[in-house]
């Protein structure tokens, strides 16, 4: 069955009109907080240029690394797993717990596992998983999945999860109020952190140098979780390594300022070691990550801290929804990772934009986003995975645009068409009137213009 693309998802999206536009206005005002924030340092650039520095020789020399972290997370007294892929990821973390004679577990936010749809495994494996991060407790509940990395329920309305807690956690009908709303999360929660035996984080840095991971939350869940908890297990990309201590100062300056327009992040919590008589794992994950290091024009994108920055700047996200995107990671950093895992199923992402530039102009770590969305459709086209129609569209407007002769009969053309014939353009047949207004029609090209004042001029 054909996936619906993010044309067709975009369209369900803007049938609400009123939805749009909070959403790109919540956005743009969170883009708005990071500008304010970040103009607050003067050395901004430069821990933007030194932030990508340290990731391009992180990933340059990543084998030496993820050794050097393996040896002393293990000498901490920490068991390191490998995982090629979501499915060993998964099977590691059953295993686990089966080891352990545990069937419940408190989850904080973890792309990653969402990447590898761990909690439906779980589920399908009669082990209770409870998402503790608020936003992804509220998805849990509405049984729905993340739009935004770091705000994942930014799609929905005050008004919906009120309506989703007097149904699930008996909220009294009719209160949307934020901060009742979140008071009965936590007391909804309490109880979870108290029993249950096991606790799984996601990995925000791992520092080879000590074999210690770092995870940044705002709410203090993962903490509540592991500190309570018999078995910690810290998922984490084999991308989120950084060297030494001393480096993470950078990171954690530009991560919540390029996130929310924090200085900080409320809590930067260091793993380091198992607690008396626990345990703690930490699962290395691949799931295409080497074969994207593998791609030249593509391995960037694993400099990634996973901000959200550009999300919140995109015009084309902020104005289709995340979930237009049919990828756990949305916006533009979603549609330079995503075809690196299935380039058939997400060959229409990296058109997904107007290749204006303002991701890789907000990126902390400098990721040349949008010409990666350039290279990427070069791929894609190359590789046939592109609408056929398209493909010929593309082919005809490039041999028009290489000939001064076709290129002037076809702008004679399309204005005589538009002066006598709009309705050839302007029905409901073309995807672009709809959106858009067509243009006055214009009494001559610009080269008639120039050539007709040159000559008056001369």
């Amino acid at each position: 069955m054909k996936v619906a693309d993010h044309a067709e998802r975009s369209r369900i999206f803007n049938k609400d009109v009123d939805r749009v536009d909070w959403h790109d206005e919540t956005l743009w005002f969170v883009r708005g907080k990071r500008d304010k924030t970040i103009h607050q340092i003067p050395e901004w650039e430069e821990l933007r240029n030194t932030a990508s520095q340290i990731k391009a020789h992180t990933l340059s020399n990543l084998h030496y690394y993820l050794q050097e972290f393996e040896k002393n997370a293990t000498a901490n007294g920490v068991t390191v797993h490998w995982a090629k892929d979501g499915a060993a990821h998964n099977q590691i973390v059953l295993e686990i717990l089966k080891k352990n004679k545990i069937n419940q577990m408190v989850k904080s936010k973890s792309m990653l596992t969402e990447e590898c749809h761990l909690n439906h495994f779980l589920e399908e494996n009669e082990v209770e998983v409870i998402d503790s991060d608020l936003g992804e407790r509220i998805l849990q509940l509405a049984k729905d999945t993340p739009s935004h990395i770091v705000l994942p329920c930014i799609h929905m309305k005050k008004e919906e999860i009120g309506e989703l807690f007097h149904e699930h956690l008996g909220t009294p009908a009719g209160n949307a109020d934020p901060q009742f709303l979140t008071a009965a999360a936590r007391e909804s929660l309490r109880n979870t952190f108290l029993n249950f035996k096991a606790a799984l984080t996601g990995v925000n840095f791992a520092i080879a140098e000590t074999g210690e991971i770092v995870v940044a939350t705002n709410e203090g869940n993962a903490d509540m979780g592991v500190h309570l908890a018999d078995v910690h297990i810290a998922s984490m990309g084999i991308e989120k390594l950084i060297p030494q201590r001393k480096h993470l100062g950078v990171f954690l300056r530009i991560l919540t300022r390029s996130a929310t327009g924090q200085p900080i992040t409320t809590y930067s919590s260091h793993f380091k070691k198992p607690g008396a008589g626990k345990e703690m794992h930490i699962i290395l994950v691949d799931n295409g990550r080497t074969r994207q290091l593998g791609r030249a024009d593509f391995r960037n994108s694993l400099k990634c801290i996973r901000c959200g920055a550009c999300m919140n700047t995109c015009p084309v996200y902020r104005r289709s929804g995340g979930h237009s995107y049919h990828n756990v990671i949305a916006g533009p950093i979603g549609s330079i990772l995503a075809p690196n895992l299935d380039m058939k199923e997400h060959a229409d992402l990296p058109f997904a934009s107007t290749l204006c530039g303002s991701c890789s102009n907000v990126c902390p770590v400098k990721i040349d986003i949008h010409d990666q969305l350039y290279k990427w459709r070069q791929v894609i086209v190359k590789e046939g995975y592109v609408d056929p129609a398209k493909k010929v569209a593309m082919e005809v407007m490039a041999k028009a645009l290489a000939s001064p002769t076709l290129y002037r009969l076809a702008g004679k053309a399309a204005r005589t068409t538009l002066k006598y014939a709009p309705f050839v353009v302007n029905n409901k047949f073309n995807a672009w009137y709809l959106h858009r207004e067509m243009p006055e029609v214009p009494k001559s090209s610009f080269g008639e213009w120039y050539q007709k004042n040159r000559k008056n001029n001369d």
